[in-house]
């Protein structure tokens, strides 16, 4: 190939690199950071910001882990890049500190002063300091447009002209901020009084950040508001894929970076922290149900009559938990648990091998929504498999499931013992019994309900019981 070829085709090549960054955030940034290597969870956190850039999403919530590069994309690239291809958009970024604000600033200005930018937005130029345009550690505007950026902390002013896009980044700094009701009453009077008598029919609104509290901005507007997107990106996968996270069940999120196993050490030391700060799934800590639990490393010698509970899943979010237990004047000594969302095809079978595994006494499920044909297909699994030991019963639950686990939470807490090292052996089951609620939505209440049986079970309520 000729010079002057070459030449062209890495001509033609620059080209359609510069049109793709044009339109798109996720090839823009690749354009002005080279270094920049996605991963899956950036390519789907680069097109959720991107369906933002391009107006088709109004009000965002995103909430993403500490050290996952949400502010790279949020709060550095976005902005330039929406500079770009609307000079006259004004653009407000909010974040916990006028400090932390005008970094932003500083790191988006050079972006703009860059040669790739110039080469993408050529007509898109900061003030030389001569021409009556603002550039200051606060506000940059754009050079023969109607345009800029403006930064500013948490509590400060946004006088003047309206904003068309209002990016908050960490509007908490830390814990103590977000956990002191006067700071996020102070943080809600600034959004009430400040930000939102800036915004006009068009603007649009993007919320991106770690939370520590159920009762954050986030949760305010939550509740005030039902038209806005939201998008969580945990860092341990909860429940099935979905259509912007493709993960199974307790995969990383960036685990090139933050691995399941570091992940999970996080959690091992302290799950209601874990849980707020990088599952986004804030909680208050005074109000989980479930405060004290007992372990044991080794079963007592009367603990001799093993059995078995089984909450089959009403829903296909639901999860089936099934828990092995062993009897003793003591209390009652788990084994085993199995929890997952699999479906029925597979949980029949596994509920079957774990009853044969622990030469169960007795099977209690319970035959809500299916239970009862479950039971007689995990006893037909369990005799093919040579298990004649098992005797099972199902019954139908008609008491509120809510109720029933308040009112026995202090049984529980009293007369069941967790084997020693269980938040390993048995993380979501974990995570789902700490993180229970007194009393508030919970997402998932299946491991709670489990656990309630088994003492309803040994303190003989009275039930529809059904032997097979």
């Amino acid at each position: 190939m000729k010079l002057e070829e070459k030449k062209g085709l890495l001509r033609l090549l620059l080209q359609k690199r510069c049109t793709a960054a044009r339109n798109h955030l996720a090839a823009f940034t690749q354009f002005t950071m080279p270094a920049f290597s996605p991963t899956w969870f950036h390519r789907s956190y680069y097109e959720v910001l991107n369906r933002f850039a391009q107006g088709q999403i109004r009000k965002l919530m995103i909430f993403v882990p500490p050290q996952h590069g949400k502010s790279e994309g949020a709060t550095r690239r976005l902005p330039a890049y929406l500079l770009g291809i609307n000079p006259d958009h004004k653009i407000a970024i909010v974040s916990y500190s006028a400090a932390k604000a005008r970094k932003f600033n500083r790191e988006i200005q050079h972006i703009l002063d860059d040669a790739p930018y110039g080469q993408l937005f050529p007509n898109v130029k900061l003030s030389n300091g001569a021409d009556g345009y603002a550039r200051t550690m606060d506000e940059i505007e754009a050079v023969g447009y109607n345009g800029g950026i403006k930064t500013v902390g948490v509590g400060g002013a946004l006088t003047g002209e309206p904003v068309d896009i209002l990016i908050m980044d960490d509007l908490y700094k830390d814990a103590k901020t977000a956990w002191s009701e006067l700071m996020r009453d102070s943080i809600e009077h600034w959004y009430n009084a400040v930000a939102e008598t800036r915004l006009h029919n068009n603007s649009r609104q993007l919320i991106v950040f770690t939370r520590w509290h159920e009762k954050d901005l986030a949760g305010y507007l939550l509740q005030k508001e039902s038209d806005w997107e939201v998008f969580t990106y945990p860092a341990i996968k909860v429940g099935k894929p979905n259509a912007y996270d493709p993960r199974d069940e307790g995969e990383a999120l960036w685990p090139e970076r933050h691995s399941a196993a570091k992940m999970e050490a996080i959690r091992q030391r302290d799950p209601w922290v874990f849980g707020n700060l990088y599952q986004q799934d804030p909680k208050v800590k005074e109000g989980l149900l479930y405060k004290t639990f007992k372990t044991y490393k080794l079963l007592p010698a009367d603990a001799v009559t093993i059995k078995a509970v089984v909450d089959t899943a009403d829903t296909g979010s639901d999860y089936l938990c099934s828990i092995v237990y062993a009897t003793s004047p003591q209390g009652y000594y788990i084994l085993d648990v199995l929890y997952t969302q699999e479906g029925m095809d597979t949980t029949e079978q596994q509920v079957a091998a774990q009853l044969c595994k622990y030469q169960v006494q007795q099977a209690r499920i319970e035959s809500n929504n299916g239970g009862r044909g479950f039971a007689r297909n995990a006893e037909r699994i369990c005799r093919t498999m040579g298990n004649t030991r098992t005797m099972f019963q199902w019954y139908h639950q008609r008491d509120n499931k809510e109720v029933r686990i308040f009112t026995r939470a202090a049984e529980v807490q009293n007369m069941i013992y967790y084997p020693d090292g269980w938040n390993a052996l048995y993380p979501q089951f974990y995570g789902a019994v700490k993180g229970y609620m007194a009393q508030g939505r919970n997402r998932h209440d299946d491991a709670a309900d489990a656990l309630t049986m088994i003492l309803e079970a040994e303190t003989k309520k009275t039930y529809n019981i059904h032997y097979t």
